[in-house]
């Protein structure tokens, strides 16, 4: 790659992690391109070079937000219960405001990005369904809904609550969906839950 192309890597990655801490933390709505140029310490026709609208700096900013859940080789029911472990962590870091596609949506209403957040959410959904489907239980497109939703409850219960906790709670919650399915757990070992301090809201 040349210097110039690495400059230009570099320069949006720049605006993207400012523009990451803002919409995140202080909301899409009440940050403006202005704001993201000013604290990226650029102008905003320099901005503008590289995405040409807030629209599609939120797009940016949402795609960014999609990450692959890594590959594992321990049993499927132990890679879906560790969907659980890992929002707890989530829960627990400084600056938790919920799910980044669900308070977009709420912001945005119709617009682009939910059609992000729909497909960020459904390949979540699918990605269940690959772990179910490879225990072979009955209904793993149903039963991959649910575990969704657990996820996404958890997510809410935490912002609201303040306590990381709900994680472990929706854990117990999925171990006994996947009981109900006929899937054995013995190699599933259910970790020790730690208690979470239960942290203040945001202001």
């Amino acid at each position: 790659m040349s210097k110039r192309a690495r400059g230009k890597v570099d320069m949006e990655e720049r605006i993207l992690e400012t523009t990451d801490r803002l919409f995140y933390g202080k909301g899409i709505r009440a940050i403006g391109v202005d704001t993201i140029a000013a604290e990226t310490g650029i102008s905003k026709r320099t901005l503008y070079n590289y995405f040409t609208s807030k629209d599609a700096l939120i797009a940016a900013y949402l795609t960014r937000r999609i990450r692959p859940i890594a590959a594992s080789d321990a049993p499927a029911a132990e890679q879906i219960l560790a969907v659980f472990e890992r929002l707890e962590r989530t829960f627990a870091s400084r600056g938790f405001r919920g799910c980044p596609f669900v308070n977009a949506v709420a912001e945005l209403g119709e617009h682009p990005a939910r059609t992000i957040a729909a497909n960020f959410k459904e390949s979540r959904r699918l990605w269940f369904r690959e772990k179910l489907t490879a225990l072979g239980v009955r209904d793993p497109d149903g039963l991959a809904i649910q575990l969704s939703l657990l996820v996404d409850g958890a997510i809410a219960a935490a912002l609201v609550r303040g306590d990381a906790a709900m994680a472990g709670a929706a854990q117990e919650a999925a171990r006994t969906l996947l009981l109900s399915a006929g899937i054995r757990l013995g190699s599933a070992r259910k970790r020790g839950r730690r208690r979470s301090a239960h942290r203040s809201s945001a202001p």
